[in-house]
């Protein structure tokens, strides 16, 4: 599923293309709004919501998309060959005079009355990237649980919205805990979430959701994809285990030296605990 940033710059690709123009086509290509006539309306505006996608157009209406795994919207400009997948995997075209924005693979198209978005978009915490955040409340809800999970509880999107599995176990690493780690035990809870806003602020411009300060390739993170690698700081070896409950359950990744508190044994043999030697 992808980070906020990804979508914050989804949604200025497509402001690009369609925001406060005229839609000369529209197309959407599931059952529930297949007969959907759009072309005509104006574009209002492309807001980023947490990890939603809301096309606000004229006459009140609003085109709620989500990524989710595998969706993407991709912009192309007038007579550009569409090279985003299959005709098949289509889910959603939205044409102007400056060029096309075409969803691939989205499983949530939803078109409702912008009178309705609380419907789609109003379970979601804190935005880390909208102009309505809110540090307080964000805090207040992840430590709502004290017991609950680390990583877990920054993936709830009913807490802060926008962090995916990348941020969760970068933010462990960065908090110094592992990501079963429970949110009541963190030394400085309030620095975890002003640091989450830091990175996503900082990454959401650029590709690769560095937290590391190196933007290059297998440099950009601490633990996140770095499994049986040396941790960049101390050169310990990178574990990795699933976390949580299927279908919802994630990969997680931790440093044995640089991360202590809770973490499974190899092979799910039962908890341990990781620390600082």
């Amino acid at each position: 599923m992808p980070e906020g940033d990804s979508v914050y710059r989804a949604a200025a690709r497509l402001r690009d293309t369609l925001a406060g123009v005229q839609l000369t086509a529209a197309d959407l290509r599931v059952p529930a709004h297949a007969t959907a006539a759009l072309a005509g309306r104006w574009v209002l505006e492309v807001a980023p919501r947490g990890k939603h996608l809301l096309t606000r157009l004229e006459g009140g209406l609003t085109l709620h998309t989500h990524l989710r795994m595998d969706g993407r919207w991709e912009t192309y400009r007038p007579g550009e060959r569409w090279a985003g997948g299959p005709a098949w995997q289509i889910r959603a075209v939205l044409a102007t005079e400056r060029g096309t924005a075409v969803g691939y693979r989205l499983p949530v198209v939803e078109l409702l009355r912008t009178a309705d978005e609380e419907r789609a978009v109003g379970h979601l915490g804190p935005d880390l990237l909208g102009a309505d955040w809110d540090p307080v409340e964000a805090l207040r809800r992840l430590l709502a649980h004290p017991a609950r999970p680390l990583a877990e509880a920054l993936l709830d999107q009913r807490n802060l919205a926008g962090i995916g599995n990348v941020y969760a176990n970068e933010l462990s690493y960065l908090a110094g805990v592992t990501p079963w780690t429970p949110v009541g035990e963190l030394r400085d809870p309030g620095r975890l979430v002003g640091r989450a806003r830091e990175l996503l602020d900082a990454n959401k411009l650029r590709p690769g959701h560095v937290t590391t300060g190196d933007t290059r390739r297998g440099h950009q993170h601490w633990v996140y994809g770095r499994a049986g690698r040396p941790c960049p700081r101390c050169g310990t070896l990178v574990l990795t285990a699933r976390q949580g409950t299927p279908p919802q359950d994630r990969v997680a990744y931790w440093c044995p030296y640089c991360q202590r508190g809770p973490a499974p044994e190899a092979r799910s043999a039962g908890p341990r605990t990781a620390g600082r030697r």
